[in-house]
């Protein structure tokens, strides 16, 4: 007797529905009508990637490269683009097979919970995902602060102004900006991030390159610890922060705001980002770590502004280039809030009615103010914020985007145990699971020695 495949999958498809990943009335999801509606073309996918990964922690790159040299510096930031463009559009294909079956996923924890068929990988999922998304909303708004800061220090050396009040400037033009109802709707918003981060990753480049060649150029020491533990807990961190560096976690929401039929298009949206990934990450990493060496900051920026003796480049270079920063911020913590505000509005809202109509304006006013006011709160709190992201990295991050891709495909796809996929997707899985654990350990490790210069609502933050 023959059967028809196309019966098979649907019939699966229906299966699937009653799974806890899975909504049974996509149509009767105010979360998915609402912040993820399906109007977008490729390229603002393309915006909406790239505004996810191509941030200010790139500044940070000069930094990860102290921890590893040159060459082994080199060889991970490749590796890394090489592994998380190859995982992401593994994802894809998942994510378009599934589709082609009859299964949109527009959530990552539903792609998850469908095709590994366990009920806790979804909540696995939506628990990383929330880290990873509040903690990175936290940091963008700490960074957004530390930049206004930044700028006022610069005007009014003897000012009264302290960090959290800049932080709370910053919270309020977030929930300003937090009402735009949806994902697609911050694109061009994300369009003009692109351009942001073109631009101030050109004149830090610049800046680095007038420094390292002005007679007042810092002394060049490429060396790495003494201590051979010291260099392997150093390394296992720079790794982790690159690996934090090229991590967004929400690709199957970034797929989600593609006006349907969406097969194939992200990956021209990856390409897109990728591009712009080559041109800002390899010229901050080597200029950064060029000039500054073994001296690197964790923000370049610092760097090229040391807090003793005259800035290395021009003062109207490093400002725009702190404008640009301080204004891509506020795109960042736009688009990892959408994940947020589609679990509250799944709940809060309600699809029969308007996307504006009182019945949904109201809660979505309440709700995403309050979640940005938390936010602004922690960061004020909490001005040594980057090294619990470092933690956060390791153990979200990795999962995410160096793991689930892999395992995915291979459940969905099911390759031959003897092809060359499916022992390239183990040993990516296996690599980056021992990476992940050593990230964790030694980023945790670095927060224990930080801890005395820890000082909640302190005027500084702590590198």
């Amino acid at each position: 007797m023959a059967v028809d495949k196309g019966q098979l999958l649907t019939a699966a498809g229906a299966l699937h529905d009653d799974h806890p990943g899975r909504d049974r009335d996509q149509d009767q999801d105010a979360g998915a009508t609402f912040v993820l509606e399906s109007k977008g073309k490729w390229w603002h996918a393309g915006f909406h990637l790239t505004t996810a990964i191509v941030g200010p922690t790139i500044l940070t790159l000069p930094y990860a490269f102290r921890g590893l040299g040159w060459g082994f510096g080199i060889f991970c930031l490749t590796l890394m683009g090489l592994v998380t463009f190859y995982a992401y559009s593994l994802m894809s294909k998942v994510l378009d097979h599934c589709e082609k079956s009859g299964r949109r996923h527009i959530r990552f924890r539903e792609l998850a919970a469908d095709v590994l068929g366990s009920g806790w990988m979804f909540y696995f999922v939506v628990f990383i995902q929330t880290a990873i998304n509040t903690g990175i909303g936290i940091g963008a708004i700490l960074l957004a602060g530390e930049c206004l800061k930044i700028m006022y220090s610069d005007l009014f050396p003897n000012g009264s102004l302290k960090l959290y009040h800049f932080i709370a400037m910053v919270t309020g033009v977030m929930i300003v900006l937090s009402q735009l109802p949806s994902f697609h709707s911050l694109r061009h918003i994300n369009l003009v991030s692109l351009l942001l981060s073109l631009g101030y990753t050109f004149l830090v480049v610049g800046a680095c390159i007038v420094a390292g060649t002005s007679k007042n150029a810092p002394p060049k020491d490429y060396s790495l610890e003494s201590s051979t533990s010291a260099r392997v807990f150093n390394a296992f961190t720079s790794i982790s922060i690159i690996a934090a560096i090229f991590g967004n976690g929400i690709l199957p929401e970034i797929q989600a705001t593609l006006a349907p039929p969406a097969v194939g298009q992200m990956m021209k949206g990856l390409l897109m980002c990728y591009a712009v990934i080559v041109a800002t990450f390899y010229s901050a990493a080597v200029s950064g770590y060029w000039v500054f060496g073994n001296k690197s900051t964790s923000n370049i920026l610092k760097s090229l502004m040391p807090d003793e003796g005259p800035a290395l480049a021009a003062t109207w270079v490093l400002g725009l280039a702190v404008i640009c920063v301080l204004l891509q911020l506020f795109a960042i913590g736009l688009v990892y809030s959408q994940v947020a505000y589609e679990i509250m509005e799944k709940k809060s809202a309600d699809v029969k009615q308007g996307m504006f109509s009182k019945r949904n304006l109201i809660p979505r006013l309440i709700l995403r103010t309050l979640y940005m006011a938390l936010c602004g709160f922690f960061a004020a709190m909490l001005p040594f914020f980057g090294d619990i992201n470092g933690v956060v990295g390791a153990v979200g991050f990795i999962p995410l985007d160096f793991i689930l891709p892999m395992l995915l495909y291979n459940m969905t796809y099911k390759p031959s145990k003897s092809s060359l996929i499916y022992w390239v997707n183990i040993t990516i899985m296996v690599v980056f699971t021992g990476a992940g654990v050593m990230g964790a350990f030694s980023s945790i490790r670095k927060l224990v020695l930080d801890a005395s210069k820890f000082k909640l609502f302190s005027d500084d933050i702590v590198d």
